[in-house]
């Protein structure tokens, strides 16, 4: 099993969302974009911006924790620019 750290954006909104799953990455995405409550639910036009591979959960949700704390649009973007 595979673990994945990643990042969505969507352009109704012009927001990224950062999170982290064990289960199918293209699941997972197809989840956001269904009608829900939460911060991803209400717009369905989610797509994969950036993404990374872990071994471990605890990894992904590591790595997860440490770019949030950036607070940084200007960061996330140069992550995903240079990935």
């Amino acid at each position: 099993m595979s673990c994945h750290f990643y990042i969505l954006f969507s352009e109704l909104k012009n927001k990224f969302y950062l999170g982290h799953t064990c289960d199918d990455l293209s699941e997972r995405i197809r989840k956001h974009n269904a009608n829900h409550r939460g911060f991803t639910g209400n717009v369905p036009d989610w797509k994969l911006a950036y993404a990374e591979e872990f071994e471990l959960k605890k990894e992904a949700f590591f790595r997860e924790r440490q770019v949030k704390a950036w607070k940084s649009r200007k960061k996330i973007l140069e992550l995903i620019d240079n990935g």
